[in-house]
Formats: structure tokens, sequence, C-alpha cells
């Protein structure tokens, strides 16, 4: 295992370690190579893309659609100190910032697509 990515998971997320087959799917996914990922509620799916996103240069982006998951995501991923926006279908609802997203101002976008 790359031992960036299990500094990361240290430093930015606080996990000793990662769980089932997380590993071997942030492996792949941070070598450029695509995933379908399908794990239970709760399973941490979301280390799957972060992590990757975060090691990798340029900026990572998500389409998901579940607003309040994203909105909740970008704020968490905040708190850790990780630059990240999101843009959604909601008139008038951006991201805290108030920014849209941009390789430039972010490392890990996040975008909802209504009617997915």
């Amino acid at each position: 295992m790359d031992s960036r990515a299990l500094d990361l998971l240290r430093r930015v997320f606080g996990f000793d370690a990662f769980r089932g087959q997380q590993q071997a799917i942030v492996e792949h996914v941070a070598a450029g190579h695509d995933a379908l990922v399908l794990m239970p509620t709760g399973g941490g799916k979301s280390l799957c893309y972060q992590v990757p996103a975060l090691l990798r240069a340029g900026t990572g982006i998500v389409v998901s659609p579940l607003i309040a998951l994203m909105q909740d995501q970008v704020e968490t991923l905040r708190q850790l100190g990780v630059r990240a926006e999101y843009l959604n279908s909601m008139p008038g609802r951006r991201s805290r910032s108030n920014r849209p997203c941009s390789p430039a101002s972010s490392t890990c976008c996040t975008w909802h697509r209504s009617g997915c």
C-alpha cells in the first residue's frame, strides 16, 4: 500500500487503518482506474473516493444524487481542513463560500445531478 494513503487516512480522517476492501479500492482509484463500488450504508464508501482525490493532483469530482449527504460530506471535509465545495440543483443553494467549484479553488468538488 502506498504509505501516503495510510498517512493521509491517519492525518486527515483520524483512522489507523482501512476497513474491509477499502485499501484495495483506494489503491485502484489512486492509480487512475475506474471503480464501481457497492457497500452497505456505513461501509466506508466515502473514503474510497475522498482519499484518492486528495492523493492525486488536480480536483476530484463526485456526482451524487443525495443533496443532504453531499452537503454533510463537504462540511465535514472543510472541518478536517480539506478545501471542498459543492453545487446542487436547488435554486440559490451553493456551498457556504458561494463560489462555484473550480480546479483552482478546490481539492474536492461535488455536484448534485437532479433526476439521478
